[in-house]
This record gives C-alpha cells, structure tokens and sequence, in this order.
C-alpha cells in the first residue's frame, strides 16, 4: 500500500481533470508512478495547469460529445502509448439543486451513461492488451442534490451502480475491473459555488455527514488509486461511498 511507485509504467486519462475531484485523481495517479492525460474543456485551463507538471499531459476536448470521446481516447492512447485507466468524471450543471426524479435528472442520468460507455467502447481495444486494465466511474456530487433529497441521490447512484456492474461483466474477460466513487459533499469548484448560494445545504450536508465536515478531492483520490492499483485486483463492479460516513440525526 505505501509503494510510491505502485502504477510505474501504466497510462491514465483522467476527464474533468482541470480542477476539484478529477485534478486531485491526475496528481495523484502521477505520484505514484503513472503517466496521466487530463482532459477538461478548451476553457478550463487543463492545458496551463498541467504544463509544468512532469508525467501530466494537459488536453482540452469537447467531454460532451460522445463521438468526440473516442477520438480523445484515440489521442489518448497515440499520446502516452497505450491506455491502462480510464477515470471517467464528467461534469453536469443546474441552476438548483436537484429535488426530484424527474424528466431532468433522467436526461443527465442517460447522458451520463452515454458519455461513459463511448469512452469505455473506444477504450476497450487498447485495454484488452493492458496488464491492469482499470474503469473507474466518479458518481455525482451530493451538491448537485437539494437537502434532504437522499432518496433522490441514491437513485443516481443507483443508476450508476447498474452500469458499472454491467461494464464489469463485460470486461471481465480481458482482466479489466470497473467501479464507481460515490463522492459525498465534496468542496469541488462546484460545490462551492451550490454553498455559496445555498448555505442551508452546506449545513445540511456537513450536519449529514458523520465526520461533520466536508469532503476534499484528495479524499476521492486516494480511493481512485486504491482501485487503480493491483490491490483491488479482484475489486470490480462496486462502488465505494466517499462521504465521512452517513450520520443518524
């Protein structure tokens, strides 16, 4: 567990890598031995992060478009020279938090999936020959949901969990795991600016949270390196709550 080089010679793509959960992962995975391209949109600044940072390609792309996911994987894979992890975070926005299992949440639940399995799709052939193929899916943020809608964020969870699984059965075969982080109230760029506004449910999500504090990206990416790594080789399709533990009051 404490080897620093525990991912030498494997190749990453991290996306939504310009900041929050996705640039703690990137720093994190090339700490410990990988060669990391994060990718983030054109105006993210993922370029200018990264450019003084030895093992880590800054790239800008389009992240929600799926047929331009497999050109970046493509790039990917010409870039590092192979694909052993793929870290799948993408980014979704909403003016308020999300109350309610509705026609809304459905529409980023299915663009989610979408976006996912045409990156894993055009992953799949460079993975097939990789010694330690890893998927890993970032669920959505706690902040993106309203106070009290837990039942609201486990049903994304949920959804998520179901395409994990699935691709977990589906890579099997070639010795390539898939899992998900279930992030809790993260302080992400995103999540601050859903505080700001709303500080109810900062305090609600501090007060729901066992530790009684909020979240740091580095939280999420030390379990990312856990599940990129040969420890959990016989981890693969579940998830892993990354929240402080869940409080009773």
């Amino acid at each position: 567990m404490g080897d620093p080089l525990r991912l030498y010679g494997l190749n990453a793509l991290v996306l939504n890598a310009a900041d929050g959960i996705g640039e703690a992962i990137a720093r994190t995975l090339v700490k410990h031995g990988a060669t990391v391209m994060a990718a983030d949109a054109s105006n993210s600044g993922v370029v200018q992060n990264f450019a003084s940072v030895k093992g880590i390609i800054g790239h800008a792309a389009n992240l929600n478009d799926p047929d331009e996911l497999a050109a970046l994987v493509q790039e990917a894979v010409d870039t590092l020279g192979g694909l052993d992890i793929v870290v799948n975070d993408f980014l979704f926005r909403h003016e308020a938090p999300v109350v309610a299992v509705d026609d809304a949440l459905e529409r980023v639940l299915r663009m989610r999936a979408t976006l996912i399995m045409a990156v894993c799709r055009a992953a799949l052939p460079h993975m097939k020959t990789s010694p330690a193929g890893r998927i890993i899916n970032i669920g959505l943020l706690r902040s993106f949901f309203a106070a009290g809608a837990n039942r609201v964020s486990a049903h994304a969870e949920q959804d998520l969990a179901n395409l994990t699984r699935a691709l977990a059965v589906e890579m099997a075969e070639f010795g390539i795991t898939a899992n998900y982080i279930q992030p809790g109230a993260v302080m992400t760029p995103e999540s601050r600016e859903a505080f700001r506004k709303d500080k109810a449910l900062r305090d609600y999500c501090i007060q729901s949270s066992a530790a009684r504090r909020l979240g740091e990206p580095v939280d999420i990416a030390k379990v990312a390196l856990f599940l990129a790594s040969d420890d959990a080789v016989f981890v693969s399709g579940t998830g892993v709550a990354v929240d402080g533990g869940q409080s009773d009051n």
